[in-house]
């Protein structure tokens, strides 16, 4: 009898508990292997001091918000039978048991371990095929470079980048001793139909002020937080006729910059409020007329193409993009629907062109996403070149 094939599918949702845009990363991952025809098995590592009660306070793995979320998430999207939340090491385990992970793992034909995520022994040193997904090109490669990844990264088979231009003379980011592969963030269509309601005049996104990344240097370069850039534009609301808003994560130390925000006409959110499921992270986006949102130093910089899950979002609900280039340019057509900008002007010439243009720009949004983004594409391609199908299948 034939059977399905396997894939394990390791990232963080516990650990982000109400950040709605983090649950989407690793969903369309799982629920779009699962599409393709792959039995999947979703698995998250969560230690002591991640799991946190509703005042943030470090509590017990079975009293946290984060199994919570976790199981909320899992039932929403009908992984409850197929997942599992592992603490500390496999201490307790909600979901599947420990063994029953070790069995899958061995019978399993794919783990797509989303930035390196499970470290899991049971999973690490078993037979399957281990594919390590970095979404954070730069900062893996040099972080790899200075050797504070371990041995860990090692373990794995493939290694894939969504920095397409990787390698190339145009990008900077150090390839090292690793044969990258390229890939795109993957969106299940279906879960992310067009809309037609928001303010076409309103623009918004999703970001974080800092992250736990930090800043680093390369070559002499400075490669820092998305802070840097957004000071560039912080005049944007100023001088288009449009509504910006962001739902914005700060850090307290980031008043000065929130001020500075309000003072020059952005609409501030905070995301834990407006974004914190993925329901609500949908229904935001879909309630947007445009994405206008700069990117991190580190990808603008390193001009490695990244290109953010977020705005893939945006792209498939048929909301055109205005964001800045990090290289993409070179990978997808822009100009409509999806627009790259590198100076305040460029930014402000996007913006008047979706005004000008905007149901045109929605429709080459969601064509866009068709085209290079649909889950069944991009996961059908690295399988494909992953190579582990089994025959009977």
């Amino acid at each position: 009898m034939n059977r399905k094939p396997l894939a394990i599918v390791g990232g963080v949702i516990a650990n982000k508990y109400l950040n709605g845009g983090a649950v989407w990363t690793r969903l369309n991952w799982a629920l779009g292997m699962r599409k393709l025809g792959f039995d999947v098995l979703f698995m998250e590592q969560i230690y002591r001091d991640n799991c946190v009660d509703e005042q943030g306070r470090v509590t017990s793995f079975e009293d946290s918000v984060n199994l919570a979320y976790f199981r909320k998430v899992m039932q929403e999207f009908g992984l409850s039978d197929s997942s599992a939340l592992i603490y500390e090491d496999g201490r307790k385990c909600h979901g599947k048991s420990l063994q029953e992970i070790g069995e899958l793992a061995c019978d399993a034909d794919l783990l797509i371990n989303i930035t390196g995520h499970l470290h899991l022994p049971e999973i690490m040193e078993s037979p399957v095929n281990k594919i390590y997904i970095d979404l954070d090109p730069g900062y893996t490669q040099l972080w790899h470079q200075a050797g504070m990844l371990g041995t860990h990264f090692l373990a794995h088979d493939q290694f894939f980048t969504i920095a397409e231009a990787i390698g190339t003379s145009e990008c900077s980011i150090p390839v090292g001793n690793i044969p990258w592969q390229t890939t795109r963030q993957p969106v299940v269509l279906d879960l992310w139909p067009v809309s037609g309601r928001g303010d076409p005049e309103r623009f918004t996104t999703i970001a974080s002020w800092r992250d736990d990344y930090g800043t680093l240097k390369h070559r002499g370069q400075r490669l820092g937080v998305k802070a840097h850039e957004f000071r560039r534009f912080i005049k944007f609301p100023d001088l288009v006729d449009q509504t910006c808003e962001i739902a914005l994560n700060l850090y307290a130390e980031d008043q000065a910059d929130l001020d500075l925000l309000h003072k020059h006409g952005w609409l501030v959110k905070d995301p834990a409020l407006v974004v914190p499921d993925p329901g609500a992270f949908r229904e935001y986006i879909q309630t947007s007329g445009a994405e206008f949102s700069v990117a991190k130093e580190m990808y603008t910089k390193t001009r490695g193409g990244w290109f953010s899950d977020r705005t893939v979002r945006y792209l498939a609900t048929g909301k055109p993009a205005l964001v800045q280039d990090t290289g993409f340019s070179h990978s997808y057509p822009v100009g409509e629907g999806l627009l790259a900008f590198d100076t305040m002007q460029s930014a402000l010439a996007g913006a008047r062109d979706i005004s000008r243009n905007y149901a045109a720009h929605c429709r080459a949004a969601r064509q866009l996403a068709e085209d290079f983004f649909d889950s069944d594409k991009v996961l059908g391609n690295l399988v494909e070149r992953v190579g582990t199908i089994p025959q009977a299948y």
